[in-house]
């Protein structure tokens, strides 16, 4: 089993320890590769739209955003964590997103993320967890990605873990070694089961690319579409 785990900070603070605790069920059983940002993704997207246009391969930020894909496209599990900044993820998060445009279900989503399972981990001092954990699930949901669980926390007057009352922390604790456990439990040899609200968007983004092919049959979308079938019978999930 391989696990993927995109840091939205390096900081080693709340988010992190909740992280941790999830991740200890499968230590010695997975393969767990992190990435923390923004230091293993610090380039800002710049709109030049090449990876819409050509080839991903040839983004400025390629050396970056490639190794960050591979990882996403060959894990089981991903686990996106994020503390709120302002009542978003963080701009580095952010910034990272903005790089897999190309992979929204409008444009060339990669079959693999039809099957795969998702945990996002935000917290707040106060509020914006929600909105925060909705930052990521967009993105998440536009790749294909149909089963998402978020695990938001809340904080009120200290944002210092070891300054935390123990009830607090035993309280976060508890509650996302539940998720984990239950997480654990799945049998990742079979691929999670495309959503609803996934084949909604995946049905309204064929017509739109059946109708953009008619117009033009070189358009880059449509000929990927076109290629793995999804404008005939094929579909990205089984």
């Amino acid at each position: 089993m391989k696990i993927t785990v995109i840091n939205g900070t390096e900081k080693r603070g709340v988010t992190y320890r909740l992280k941790e605790a999830f991740l200890e069920p499968f230590r010695g059983k997975a393969e767990i590769t992190e990435f923390y940002l923004p230091k293993d993704c610090p380039g800002f997207c710049s709109g030049c739209t090449t990876c819409f246009r050509k080839e991903p391969e040839l983004c400025k930020d390629a050396c970056y955003v490639q190794p960050i894909e591979k990882a996403l496209l060959e894990a089981d599990l991903f686990v996106f964590t994020s503390p709120a900044y302002v009542f978003h993820a963080t701009g580095a998060m952010k910034a990272m997103l903005d790089h897999f445009g190309y992979r929204w279900m409008p444009h060339r989503p990669a079959k693999e993320m039809f099957g795969k399972r998702a945990v996002i981990i935000t917290q707040c001092l106060g509020s914006g967890e929600n909105s925060t954990a909705k930052d990521i699930k967009d993105s998440l949901s536009w790749w294909g990605v149909s089963y998402i669980k978020k695990c938001s926390y809340k904080l009120m007057g200290e944002i210092v873990w070891d300054k935390l009352p123990e009830k607090k922390r035993s309280s976060m604790l508890k509650s996302i070694a539940k998720t984990a456990r239950k997480f654990a439990l799945i049998d990742y040899g079979k691929p999670a089961h495309a959503g609803i609200m996934a084949k909604c968007k995946f049905y309204a983004c064929r017509i739109l690319q059946t109708k953009l092919g008619k117009d033009n049959p070189e358009y880059t979308d449509y000929k990927y579409w076109k290629a793995n079938g999804w404008i005939g019978k094929a579909r990205p999930w089984k």
